[in-house]
């Protein structure tokens, strides 16, 4: 940056923006690709010992004793007893145990726990465990147990359905997924100072850090969280690794030593939280014309053994269950229910990708069952500026769907669009979506993030505690930073995660960074350019001597919202985005192949292109395995397929070719009207592949549409 003579830094604010909306490389990235970066199992530690957790066999029952058999010598164990605060893993409700005392309420739930210098003694250490087993609930339907309710209500939806001239109902059920984040989840326990240090591969330090607080008993400045390098999250490294690093902590401090433990493959699989398997009904009332009078929803989510975060699972679900339509007339209701299998939690879209799943596959069916266009049906439907959705939120100016339904309808060849009376195996699919950005309704007022900028020699250092793990945060915030200053990338740089380090910047979920992190910095580099008005940092702290500018969330005046009722604004910014699905049938083995997936998404501005493609393209690869190919089969409440041999992913081999147009109508409460792009492409390519497998005759309302659903679906339209 040019200087003037008497040392100032100029600053010009041009109207177009110089590194926002342009592409540099990761700010880690070369760390990454050199091996410079350290990931969990990367750190050793002088006279560290190795972690292991015992687990439950049955899915419920009660613990009657456990007996360690063999030599004791050199092993750390602990179990419940030896907890010095409370005995639960904290989230929304403390239901759930770190360590089983007595009742057992799912396979896998842990036990014991043991420790020894010795990886291979370690894993030889056998114990005997006494339950006593007891009849356990494997059907969401039959629970009797109600983690949480919601209702949303809009009109008179009676009335509407009683004066519908059509009235089409149908049941979809979406499964289980796992995150398969390419690094386990692990964590490091150092005892130190009177206190407790861990290191782990995380999304959440600060969720993590109160935790720890409550499983120990220790004052909050005893307990300190350092997030190492984390190989992908996906939602699986929000809560879980609260109870990795209560584990870890546990053996650390009855052993006086360091404690490593880092799941397999096998335990990460059958252990972790995955996506809450779903039941949505939908009962419709349309005119001839196709035109949506009232929605009637009813959404089940299978939360498993504990609620963990099935209340905001649930919450998103039934707001997104309409989907990017306006309708005068709508009741949702909503149930998260326990089940005794492992608990289920979040998981990149937690909620919306299920019943916008269910809203698309329904919208197939009505234009089907009236002889109409599916495409025509939605545009006749599709929210608009202006329109409201179930919460009663007036759309903005922002409200993208139509286009975003418009952009994705020019991808299909014309050949596709007439139907022919030749048979095919060839087939097209829509889809349309919407995703609300950061937390739901007063969330974020209740979070109060904080983050701050500290003033260097150089430039300024970034310190907030959203964390990177594999999207590109420390870059994007880096480019928004810049931006507001008018300063090279260069002169900014993002502090490493660690809570004595790092204010409390809100968990690192819900496509929020960019949309509410992004904001807070922006109006910290707002604040530090007047404070430094025009002088450069080194003539500042030469002068002044050190500055660090805090700023924390303020809730738009436009977002009002009753957690009660649920209405008002849900969230503060939409995406909004449609995928077009061309899939191939064999139709003598039910196999599905994806052939092309076209995604249009409209994140209000892409801060990075190229970083915000790479989410798109990940995103619609996950929602194409979780529509053909993943598959969590349990057995007695245990997952049978914990392996890379029998639960399948798509591969390389596996993917279609994938093609992303990016929109850009930016939000007036967003960073640069940058919505958050991190969650919205999994919603679509699911519904696409199935409209476009129910294009070629087959009633799919299931996913996975595994070949034996194909085969089933093809007898049933026999």
């Amino acid at each position: 940056m040019p200087l003037t003579s008497n040392g100032r830094m100029r600053s010009p604010r041009s109207s177009s923006l110089k590194i926002v909306g342009h592409s540099p490389s990761r700010v880690e990235g070369l760390d990454k690709v050199t091996g410079r970066a350290r990931y969990v199992d990367d750190i050793s530690i002088e006279g560290m010992l190795f972690g292991r957790t015992i687990r439950s066999s049955v899915a419920r029952g009660k613990l009657r004793s456990t007996r360690f058999l063999g030599d004791r010598e050199g092993f750390t164990i602990v179990d419940h007893r030896d907890i010095p605060g409370h005995n639960v893993v904290a989230a929304i409700v403390d239901d759930q145990p770190c360590l089983v005392e007595s009742a057992i309420e799912h396979a896998e739930e842990p036990i014991l726990l043991l420790a020894h210098r010795d990886r291979e003694a370690l894993l030889r250490a056998h114990v005997e465990l006494d339950i006593e087993t007891a009849t356990p609930e494997f059907d969401p339907l039959h629970s009797k147990t109600v983690f949480k309710h919601v209702r949303i209500e809009k009109g008179d939806i009676e009335a509407a359905l009683a004066d519908a001239p059509h009235v089409i109902e149908g049941e979809y059920r979406t499964g289980a997924q796992e995150q398969l984040y390419i690094e386990t989840n692990g964590m490091i326990a150092i005892p130190e100072d009177g206190g407790i240090t861990v290191i782990g591969s995380l999304q959440c330090p600060y969720y993590v850090h109160t935790a720890l607080v409550k499983l120990l008993g220790f004052a909050p400045e005893r307990v300190r969280v350092v997030q190492a390098e984390t190989g992908g999250g996906f939602g699986g490294k929000e809560e879980y690794p609260s109870i990795l690093a209560g584990h870890a902590a546990l053996l650390a401090l009855k052993a006086n030593r360091p404690v490593k433990l880092i799941y397999d493959r096998l335990e990460d699989m059958v252990a972790t939280t995955k996506r809450h398997p779903s039941i949505v009904r939908h009962r419709t009332g349309v005119a001839k014309d196709g035109t949506i009078l009232a929605m009637d929803i009813e959404v089940i989510l299978d939360g498993g053994a504990y609620t963990t975060l099935s209340p905001v699972v649930l919450s998103r679900g039934c707001i997104h269950a309409t989907g990017a339509y306006r309708c005068p007339n709508v009741r949702i209701t909503g149930r998260a229910v326990k089940t005794n299998t492992p608990p289920n939690g979040a998981f990149r879209g937690f909620g919306a990708p299920q019943t916008q799943f269910a809203i698309e596959v329904h919208i197939d069916r009505i234009a089907r069952q009236l002889g109409l266009d599916p495409i025509a049906v939605r545009r006749k439907n599709v929210l608009r500026p202006g329109d409201t959705t179930a919460t009663g939120q007036v759309m903005g100016r922002d409200c993208s769907a139509k286009q975003a339904l418009e952009t994705a309808v020019k991808s299909i060849p014309p050949q596709r669009r007439r139907k022919s009376a030749a048979p095919t195996d060839i087939g097209v699919g829509v889809a349309l979506f919407f995703h609300g950005s950061g937390f739901t309704g007063s969330g974020e007022q209740k979070l109060k993030s904080r983050a701050s900028l500290e003033l260097t020699a150089n430039g300024v250092m970034v310190h907030a505690g959203s964390t990177e793990i594999g999207q590109g945060t420390r870059t994007m915030l880096a480019q928004i930073v810049a931006e507001e200053l008018g300063w090279p990338l260069a002169r900014v740089t993002v502090s490493k995660i660690d809570t004595q380090i790092v204010p409390d910047s809100g968990p690192t979920v819900a496509s929020r960074t960019c949309l509410i992190v992004g904001g807070i910095l922006k109006r910290c580099a707002q604040a530090l350019r007047l404070r430094l008005a025009g002088m450069t940092p080194k003539a500042y702290l030469g002068k002044h001597g050190p500055l660090v500018i805090t700023e924390h969330y303020e809730k738009p005046k436009e977002i009002v919202w009753d957690d009660e009722t649920y209405r008002g604004s849900a969230y503060a910014a939409y995406a909004f985005g449609c995928n077009v699905a061309t899939v191939r049938i064999e139709r003598e083995t039910g196999i599905v192949t994806p052939l092309e997936l076209f995604a249009v998404l409209d994140i209000g501005k892409a801060v990075n292109p190229v970083l915000a493609r790479g989410q798109i393209e990940g995103g619609t690869l996950q929602g194409v395995g979780w529509a053909v190919l993943e598959e969590v089969r349990l057995e007695n409440g245990r997952m049978k397929n914990g392996q890379l041999t029998n639960y399948l992913i798509p591969t390389m081999l596996d993917s279609p070719r994938i093609e992303v147009a990016i929109l850009e109508h930016p939000s007036k409460l967003a960073p640069f009207g940058a919505k958050g792009v991190g969650e919205a492409p999994i919603d679509g390519p699911a519904p696409a592949i199935v409209n476009a497998i129910r294009s070629l005759g087959y009633d799919i309302r299931d996913i996975p549409a595994t070949p034996e659903r194909i085969l089933e679906a093809a007898c049933d339209s026999d």
